[in-house]
């Protein structure tokens, strides 16, 4: 079981939550239904980009094995929301990690594209 260390940002904000929870959802490959628009985008780090859910949720399924995921940041405002942080690979590796998000509306509960930092 992956440990999550979440982001103190969160406090009281929904919105906020929710950027944390795309964050962690991409880097433990875990990632529930709704959360993305049909037709997602997302834009990786030395990859092709991925042009619908279908495509992203399979690619979520060979993310590698996480010890923990630690959000340092996560925070939102309009159309727009991001989260930052670590993960800490099986073998010990850690890698930073940076998601961008643009939501479908402004009450950001739907993401429409990613853009993803490493």
């Amino acid at each position: 079981m992956t440990e999550i260390v979440g982001s103190k940002d969160c406090g009281n904000s929904p919105r906020n939550q929710f950027a944390q929870e795309i964050a962690v959802a991409l880097e433990t490959g875990r990632i529930a239904s709704g959360m993305l628009s049909n037709a997602v985008i997302w834009n990786r780090p030395l990859a092709e980009p991925l042009n619908d859910a279908a495509e992203v949720e399979h690619a979520l399924e060979h993310c590698a094995a996480l010890d923990s995921v630690t959000v340092e940041h996560a925070i939102s405002h309009g159309r727009t929301g991001m989260a930052s942080g670590e993960s800490l690979l099986s073998d010990g590796t850690r890698r930073r990690f940076c998601h961008v998000f643009e939501y479908t509306n402004t009450k950001g509960n739907c993401v429409a594209v990613i853009k993803s930092y490493a």
